[in-house]
């Protein structure tokens, strides 16, 4: 059996683990595109909202930071990324049964906790594809087929919330797509075994860290991720400011899906192209965001929502293969799982910080999404510079 990919190989497998988070992908967003507005509908308050959303992120980019060395230890890459699909895809329509706020609560963080579980080996997998057509556009790529995914959970969530005014009986629909993606991921590891055959860490690079580049980008991503506000509160605020109708919320959301796929493939094809510079038309899109959404009327929330998904795709595309591109392969799956933990203290910190500050001034709640986005260009304005410096 061949135990490297080659070019058309290793599209295909990109291709094939797309289809794998286009299912789960519509289960898990399809869920958090009505999560804000359900915990609202059980008595959550902004800051309630801003805790258990930033939380449950906060939780699984923590518990990265022991799956990813687990993955990387123990090279079962595959075993690891299979448990993670089927705690995650569980935890989707567990949430019908939710009945008080703290249930709710305890679901949507098994839900980032079973993705905490997959992603650094996962990542690592496509990593180990992305060798061979590039970075960018593999996770670019896959990323797309993410958000098409994505942009189809909203799309069932509004069909059921329109035809039957119960978040529950939603949550219940989107057991189908975690089935499909559960099935999926059986066959892509039946057909791809080989992807999990990771190089161990030469002797004479066991002690070594991580190159100071990494930790630059890794400053520069958890100051953007800390201003960049998590949907849970943007529709929580549609849902309280009664700027549309409940089943708009879920619609809005697979718009910025779409968007997001885009956005993902076009700054994915820019960093193969230009490198990290791509992130700073990204990350300008961003602060772009919180003005329009808190500030606005409903046109204003349209396009703000929009932006938000161009940038999320960016972020999520360049995030996934720079880490590939600074960091050599037999470490990648402990660096994902460090970076995803800084990234995931930073998210938790500022949604907390939004939460309140949308209960007490939603203006100092823009100053603050703002501010922290543009500082988040300092760190990666010095590592480009560091780049483009003949001394390294």
């Amino acid at each position: 059996m061949r135990r490297d990919f080659d070019a058309r190989s290793a599209l295909a497998f990109i291709v094939a683990f797309g289809v794998v988070s286009f299912f789960a992908d519509m289960a898990y967003e399809g869920m958090r595109a009505i999560t804000g507005p359900f915990l609202g509908s059980l008595g959550a308050t902004g800051l309630v909202v801003g805790l258990i959303a930033g939380g449950g992120e906060l939780i699984g980019y923590l518990l990265r930071l022991v799956t990813g060395p687990l993955a990387a230890r123990s090279r079962r890459y595959w075993a690891v990324t299979l448990l993670g699909y089927v705690i995650q895809m569980s935890a989707v329509p567990l949430l019908a049964l939710a009945g008080n706020i703290w249930t709710a609560a305890a679901f949507i963080m098994m839900e980032r906790a079973g993705k905490a579980v997959r992603s650094p080996a996962a990542s690592t997998l496509k990593s180990r594809a992305g060798r061979h057509i590039g970075q960018g556009w593999a996770f670019g790529l896959h990323e797309a087929m993410d958000q098409t995914g994505a942009m189809g959970g909203p799309l069932i969530a509004a069909l059921v919330l329109a035809l039957h005014h119960d978040y529950r009986a939603a949550f219940a629909w989107l057991a189908i797509p975690s089935v499909c993606a559960l099935f999926a991921v059986v066959i892509l590891r039946l057909r791809y075994g080989y992807a999990g055959d990771v190089a161990k860490a030469p002797v004479k690079h066991a002690g070594n860290g991580l190159p100071r580049a990494f930790w630059l980008y890794a400053g520069a991503a958890a100051l953007i991720g800390a201003g960049f506000c998590d949907y849970p509160l943007i529709a929580y605020h549609y849902a309280q400011a009664r700027l549309m109708g409940a089943h708009w919320v879920p619609i809005l959301y697979a718009a910025a899906m779409a968007a997001a796929g885009l956005g993902s493939l076009l700054f994915g094809q820019g960093y193969d192209r230009r490198g990290l510079g791509v992130l700073v038309p990204g990350t300008l899109i961003g602060t772009a965001v919180a003005p329009l959404v808190f500030l606005g009327g409903f046109g204003a929330a349209v396009a703000g929502t929009v932006l938000w998904g161009v940038a999320l795709g960016a972020h999520e595309a360049v995030m996934n293969a720079s880490v590939a591109t600074l960091v050599t392969e037999h470490a990648r799956a402990r660096a994902y799982g460090i970076f995803t933990a800084i990234y995931g203290v930073a998210w938790f910190a500022g949604s907390a910080l939004c939460g309140e500050l949308y209960d007490l001034s939603r203006p100092g709640l823009v100053g603050l999404s703002v501010t922290l986005q543009l500082a988040g260009l300092i760190p990666l304005t010095a590592l480009l510079r560091a780049q483009a410096s003949p001394r390294t």
